[in-house]
C-alpha cells in the first residue's frame, strides 16, 4: 500500500473527530441562545428517563454486589476486612456509577436519538428546516443533549444509592460483615470530592453520548440501511470515548485530590 492509501483512513477519521468536536462546541454555544425549545427538552427528558430508569436500577444491584463480593474477598485475604465498606463504596461511586449511567444512556437513549435524527435527515426534514431559517442543531440537537445530561446527572445518584445498598446487603449477609464496620470504613475513607467527581463524570458522559448520537444521526449514508449503520457506530464510538475520557479524568483526579487522611 502506498503512503496516500495508508493516510486516507487516518485523515478521514481526524476530519470526523474534528466535526464531532465542532458540533459539541456548537451545542454549548446554542444552549444559551433564544428561543430555547423547552417543550422538546421536556419530552426528550421524560422519554430518556422512562427508558433508562428501570434498566439502570436493575443493572446497578448486581454491579454493586459483584464489586462488594470481590473487594470483600480480597480484603479477607489481606486481613483488612474493616475496610471492605469504604473500598466498595468508593469503587461504586467513583467508577461504576457514572460508567453504568453513561453506557445505558448511550446504548438505550443514544441509539434512539441517533435513529430519530437519522431518519429525519434521510427524509430531508433537516434540509427543509434550514430553508425555513430554522437551525436543526438548536431545534433538535440541543434539547436532546441537555436531556441526556440531566438524566445522567439524576440517574448517577440513583445508581450510587442502589449500588451501595446492594453492596452493603451482600457484604453483611453473604460475607459475614458487620454493619458498623461497613459504615465506619466508608466514613473513614470517603470524602465529598468523590461525589463531586462522580456527578461531573455523569454530566460529561451524558453530554458526550448525546453529541455523538446526534452527530452520527446528522450524517447517515445509504438511505434507511445507513441509519441502522450509524446507530451501531454511535454506540461503539461513545463506548470508546467514555472509557478513554474516564481514564483521563480519573488520573487527573487522583493526582489533584489527595486521599482522605493522606
Amino acid at each position: 500500500m502506498t503512503a496516500p492509501q495508508v493516510m486516507a483512513p487516518l485523515a478521514g477519521g481526524l476530519r470526523q473527530t474534528g466535526r464531532m468536536f465542532a458540533l459539541g462546541a456548537t451545542v454549548l454555544g446554542m444552549m444559551w441562545r433564544r428561543p430555547f425549545q423547552f417543550r422538546e427538552f421536556v419530552e426528550q427528558f421524560w422519554f430518556i428517563a422512562g427508558v433508562t430508569i428501570l434498566p439502570t436500577a436493575l443493572v446497578s444491584i448486581p454491579f454493586g454486589a459483584v464489586i462488594s463480593l470481590q473487594v470483600g474477598s480480597l480484603t479477607q485475604q489481606l486481613g483488612a476486612q474493616s475496610f471492605t465498606g469504604g473500598a466498595s463504596v468508593l469503587a461504586v461511586i467513583q467508577q461504576a456509577s457514572p460508567m453504568i449511567v453513561a453506557l445505558l444512556i448511550s446504548g438505550v437513549a443514544g441509539s434512539a436519538i441517533c435513529a430519530d435524527i437519522g431518519s429525519r435527515t434521510i427524509r430531508e426534514e433537516l434540509d427543509a428546516m434550514q430553508v425555513l431559517g430554522v437551525s436543526p442543531v438548536q431545534r433538535l440537537v440541543v434539547p436532546r443533549v441537555l436531556a441526556c445530561v440531566l438524566v445522567a446527572f439524576l440517574l448517577n445518584g440513583l445508581v450510587s444509592v442502589v449500588g451501595v445498598a446492594g453492596g452493603y446487603f451482600f457484604n453483611v449477609l453473604m460475607q459475614g460483615g458487620t454493619p458498623g464496620a461497613y459504615l465506619a470504613s466508608f466514613s473513614a475513607l470517603a470524602q465529598l470530592p468523590d461525589l463531586y467527581i462522580s456527578e461531573f463524570k455523569a454530566i460529561l458522559f451524558g453530554f458526550i453520548a448525546g453529541v455523538v448520537a446526534a452527530y452520527r444521526g446528522l450524517n447517515p449514508r445509504g438511505g434507511p440501511k445507513g441509519v441502522g449503520d450509524v446507530v451501531n457506530q454511535a454506540v461503539v464510538i461513545t463506548f470508546l470515548l467514555l472509557f478513554t475520557v474516564n481514564l483521563v479524568i480519573t488520573g487527573i483526579y487522583l493526582q489533584i485530590v489527595p486521599p482522605k487522611g493522606g
